[in-house]
């Protein structure tokens, strides 16, 4: 089984800061386990293993500038980049409707997604894509990348502290962790027809 104790002490702090700027705004990072591995770090902070003063304004920097990153990303090349037929993480719809969906729902869009595998890593971009104010977006990714990096760091590094032997239990609350997250993907896709038939498709074309 992936050990992410280990991988998290081999990556160190560098390697933190690369995954969760890339999961935070980069196209290619919505494959990452952003959730685990910050918690994870506040767990290793809280046995003296990373520095938990040095992983707070590190992984906070490193979810704001990823998100502004995919920001820049989205308002540049966006339209150019997302111009194609339907698939099952983008289509022409939702590249039309994005400027409308971030003017009415932008702030609570950006702070809400954060708690979300890949929909945190795509709605920098979409946001950018939408044309939002950047001063707006801004404000809110400076929330929603407190909340999540800082907050799921102290969560780990507070139960690390107040848990006898919480080691023997890091495994399930890791997997319950990731649980909750995906949940609301999972609820979305059974819900949404289109992305279930794409979805049932390209599992179809592998096999």
């Amino acid at each position: 089984m992936f050990n992410l104790i280990s991988f998290i002490q081999a990556a160190g702090y560098l390697g933190l800061f690369s995954i969760i700027f890339a999961e935070s705004g980069l196209l290619i990072g919505f494959f990452l386990p952003g959730d685990s591995v910050i918690f994870t770090a506040g767990f290793l902070a809280s046995q003296n293993l990373l520095n938990i003063y040095l992983l707070i304004p590190l992984l906070f920097v490193a979810a704001v500038t990823g998100d502004s990153v995919g920001y820049s990303f989205g308002y540049r090349l966006g339209p150019k980049v997302f111009n194609k037929e339907t698939s099952l993480f983008f289509n022409k719809e939702n590249v039309n409707r994005a400027n409308e969906f971030f003017q009415k729902h932008g702030g609570k869009t950006i702070i809400l997604a954060r708690f979300i595998p890949i929909i945190r890593t795509f709605a920098p971009i979409l946001a950018g894509v939408g044309k939002m104010r950047y001063q707006t977006f801004l404000a809110y990714n400076l929330i929603g990348g407190f909340l999540w990096s800082v907050g799921l760091l102290l969560l780990g590094f507070i139960l690390g502290n107040i848990i006898p032997n919480v080691d023997r239990y890091l495994l399930p609350i890791i997997l319950l962790i990731i649980v909750i997250s995906v949940l609301p993907n999972i609820i979305h896709l059974l819900k949404n027809k289109t992305l279930r038939q794409a979805l049932i498709k390209k599992i179809k074309n592998i096999f």
